[in-house]
């Protein structure tokens, strides 16, 4: 007779003592997580500061993180870790924890950076699970192909190259960024 796996909970999750691995928590199993290599860090960097100085310059109401645990659901629990985030700051409706999640507070952007030799498929699904949740804007950079697939909540999917420029509506009206500035490194 097997038993099923006992599923761990976000609790658990932080419970776990710091061993210098990066997990994530996907339905109760725990999942481990390379460290990413430095094209990724470098690709998440260059969507980040030109999205963060937007916001800074036009005095929008968001707060910026990047490798934060989100708690996207419950029973069992998901914690997955976006690249980099925006949460509009009318979402926080309580004082922000020292440590641990927060259940229910979804961003509105994320951006994950795809390294090579990661499934385009498990990129898609991925993008999937943080529409579902509720994340308004999803971009997904490829490192490979130098491109950007943008996932809308309405279900619309736009493709930038990096002879294009990458937009960011309807999350961050105005807001443009030269793809060859992401993918310089």
């Amino acid at each position: 007779m097997t038993t099923a796996p006992k599923l761990l909970t976000a609790d658990d999750l932080l419970a776990i003592p710091d061993d210098g691995k990066r997990y994530e928590l996907v339905r109760g199993e725990l999942i481990e997580m390379p460290p990413p290599g430095i094209a990724h860090g470098i690709v998440v960097d260059n969507i980040g500061w030109p999205i963060g100085a937007f916001i800074r310059q036009n005095n929008l109401d968001f707060v910026r993180t990047s490798e934060t645990g989100i708690y996207v659901e419950q029973d069992p629990d998901t914690v997955r870790a976006a690249d980099f985030a925006i949460i509009a700051r009318e979402r926080i409706t309580e004082p922000l924890p020292e440590r641990g999640y927060v259940a229910g507070l979804i961003p509105d952007l994320v951006a994950e950076v795809i390294s090579p030799g990661y499934g385009e498929a498990e990129a898609e699904a991925r993008a999937l699970m943080w529409l579902e949740a509720g994340v308004r804007l999803v971009l997904t950079a490829y490192i490979a192909t130098q491109e950007i697939v943008v996932h809308g909540d309405d279900g619309s999917i736009r493709r930038f190259g990096v002879n294009d420029t990458l937009t960011c509506e309807p999350v961050l009206p105005g807001f443009a960024c030269p793809m060859s500035d992401i993918f310089a490194y």
